[in-house]
């Protein structure tokens, strides 16, 4: 009976633990960080071992709206559906590594990516210019 009640305490902490597992895959809607406006829809993935992140949904444009001040082959081409995050690598608690674009600008930017430690449905986006100056935005999860 102890041999039972052992394996069952062991199974109960470890599924306790696997869904407490936080992680930044999944549905994020940004926020801007001067407006506090809701702006888009940004799903978050895993391809061959590196973290992307491409729009998903507008909420602040037309759905048909293009990246016109975006340089390279992404210049004119449609935002929804555009991969905005690029090459991140997960670092301990960050992704990093990697690059953001902002379609509104067309700037591209170093990324440094975390979850709130009091929040797992807060997101931490930070986009660092060269010169070492960054924003940071707060995204939220979307759960469908």
């Amino acid at each position: 009976m102890r041999t039972i009640w052992f394996f069952l305490i062991i199974f109960i902490c470890s599924t306790t633990v696997s869904n407490a597992q936080r992680t930044v895959i999944g549905t994020w809607k940004t926020v801007d960080d001067e407006t506090g406006e809701a702006k888009s829809y940004v799903d978050i993935y895993v391809e061959k071992g590196k973290v992307y992140g491409k729009i998903t949904r507008l909420l602040s444009a037309d759905e048909d709206s293009i990246c016109d001040a975006c340089k390279g082959k992404k210049k004119n081409q449609p935002i929804l559906g555009m991969q905005i995050i690029e090459n991140m690598e997960k670092d301990g608690e960050v992704l990093k590594g990697g690059k953001i674009l902002d379609p509104e600008s067309g700037n591209t930017y170093k990324c440094k990516i975390w979850l709130s430690k009091e929040d797992p449905k807060v997101l931490k986006v930070r986009g660092i210019h060269w010169t070492g100056i960054y924003r940071t935005q707060t995204w939220l999860s979307v759960e469908e």
